[in-house]
């Protein structure tokens, strides 16, 4: 039996909040999103990267109950985890990860518990970037539009193009870090994250991408958004479902038609497009992510996307298509509907589509849980607004497909 190498990275979980604004009554990291807990999913993506000594920090009681959630994560890793007692602030409960790391550690992740999805390839990039005396920190650019408030009023306008949002996991060099807690506990001071107090102690941080799935979950709408990121399950693909299947497959049309004007960047196809014009609209605009609900609602005959996601619910204000798309795999689930396959098509002179096609197309596909997309663009040589350069247009034709075991009932005879 071959031995593996002690792991050089350590990751310390913070799971040691309150969590008093999610008013679930309990830690946050032991709200449960759906079957599994925060600190559940947490571990899954922590785990899902490269082998590092995993260190959780739970609070105070919940030890056990984060011993649990460990042992589940980690499988046969289970020797790479350890859990111990947080304390009354985030640097406190973070000094108690440092004082538990292995002694061959030399880079040593922080990353907060509440940041529940955050993909494994962002953990191991910040990893792979903490280099010489630099720190790491993933981010994703700020593209609301932002003002600067003196008593309540507009006092002006903030640039946007010299702030990013930072996420975690953050990643440090071991021995700085740890002289930059102790110069920190010796001032009194107080950071609003790692990042921060590591730069105060004269160190550079280097920013790598982020992922707009780490976002911290701290209010019920947070924890509601994760919800419907997960509740999408995986639809079998066309060749894997049978002649037994009750009814016949459907097929859905839907359009969207969006103006350039909105603010921030432009949000295209479930990815994020800097420096093209914004489209204009109740959430980000995205024509394209708008087009494939209608298609696959109307596929279903479960109404349209005004019906569900329209201006009469606020809560889909800004949201990007991830939220969307992953909202209506699963109404369809419910109703008893597996996706086959999506076809669109844009109309528009800009973005250049053709060099993102398979990142747009992979990224439609996970928010619809694994169905296949294909996404086409063309131009309309200058005719119409898509041609003028006003706006994008789209149509999307969707195949959803009964599923017998949910009772639908069978066609008449």
């Amino acid at each position: 039996m071959s031995i593996l190498p002690v792991p050089r990275t350590a990751i310390i979980v913070v799971a040691a909040g309150s969590g008093t604004r999610l008013e679930a009554g309990a830690p946050k990291a032991f709200v449960g999103i759906d079957a599994r807990t925060i600190l559940r999913h947490a571990l899954d993506g922590v785990f899902a990267a490269e082998p590092m000594q995993v260190v959780v920090v739970a609070p105070a009681g919940y030890e056990g109950d984060a011993e649990t959630e460990l042992r589940a994560a980690a499988a046969e890793r289970v020797d790479l985890g350890r859990v111990v007692t947080g304390g009354a602030t985030r640097q406190e409960s973070v000094a108690a990860g440092l004082a538990a790391l292995w002694g061959d550690v030399t880079t040593v992740l922080v990353h907060d518990a509440a940041r529940a999805l955050t993909p494994p390839a962002v953990i191991d990039a910040v990893a792979a970037a903490v280099v010489g005396e630099a720190g790491a920190v993933p981010s994703l650019p700020v593209v609301d539009t932002l003002k600067r408030v003196e008593d309540g009023l507009v006092a002006g306008a903030v640039d946007r193009s010299e702030l990013a949002a930072a996420q975690t996991p953050q990643g440090f060099p071991r021995t700085l870090l740890e002289a930059a807690y102790e110069i920190a506990r010796a001032d009194g001071a107080e950071y609003t994250d790692d990042a921060a107090l590591f730069a105060a102690a004269g160190h550079p941080v280097r920013l790598v991408p982020g992922s707009e799935r780490s976002f911290k979950i701290t209010t019920p709408a947070d924890l509601e958004r994760a919800r419907l990121l997960l509740a999408a399950a995986p639809a079998p693909s066309p060749s894997s479902i049978s002649a037994a299947v009750t009814g016949a497959p459907r097929v859905g049309v839907g359009t969207d038609v969006h103006a350039f004007g909105g603010d921030g960047s432009l949000w295209l196809a479930g990815l994020e497009w800097p420096g093209e014009a914004a489209l204009s609209g109740h959430s980000d605009g995205d024509a394209v992510a708008h087009a494939i609900v209608d298609a696959l609602l109307g596929a279903a005959g479960l109404g349209d996307i005004g019906q569900h996601f329209g201006t009469a619910h606020p809560e889909y204000a800004g949201a990007h298509a991830d939220v969307f798309l992953s909202r209506t795999a699963e109404m369809l689930a419910e109703a008893g509907f597996a996706i086959g396959n999506v076809s669109v098509q844009f109309q528009g002179n800009r973005p250049r589509f053709s060099g993102r096609r398979a990142e747009a197309e992979a990224a439609l596909s996970a928010a619809l849980g694994g169905a296949a997309v294909s996404v086409a663009a063309t131009t309309t040589d200058g005719l119409g607004f898509p041609g003028r350069g006003e706006g994008i247009a789209v149509t999307a034709v969707a195949l959803v497909i009964p599923r017998p075991e949910r009772g639908l009932p069978a066609p008449a005879e």
